[in-house]
């Protein structure tokens, strides 16, 4: 079973949220290893970009990079992810684990990403 979140998106140009479920992973939030964070920031990713191009394949390659992100406690408890790119931002959660755990998890997975596709020229 797919753990499903709701996500709200903003396109830069736009006066309206649209809102979108994604279902990226099967394990509870608390769980999470970083292949199941890295499949959320995709997921997020991905639904922005469709909202934009509703056109494009729906497994386009999606790049970690290019963005700013921010973990942020809910009013009625978890937490929500946001990214925030130039062409918009999109919420994603809340999740139903710690502030510092999740906001350690994407730190982890945004440098092993970024080590694993810089070069030296």
């Amino acid at each position: 079973m797919s753990v499903k979140c709701p996500v709200e998106m903003w396109l830069r140009g736009d006066n309206h949220a649209t809102t979108d479920t994604i279902a990226p992973v099967s394990n509870e939030p608390r769980v999470w290893i970083d292949a199941d964070v890295v499949a959320v920031l995709e997921a997020m990713l991905r639904a922005l970009d469709r909202a934009r191009r509703p056109q494009l394949e729906p497994h386009q390659p999606i790049a970690l990079r290019g963005f700013s992100w921010i973990v942020s406690p809910f009013e009625t408890g978890g937490v929500v992810i946001a990214l925030e790119l130039t062409l918009g931002a999109v919420v994603a959660g809340p999740f139903d684990v710690t502030e510092s755990e999740l906001s350690a998890a994407i730190a982890r997975v945004i440098s092993a990403y970024h080590a694993s596709t810089s070069s030296i020229h």
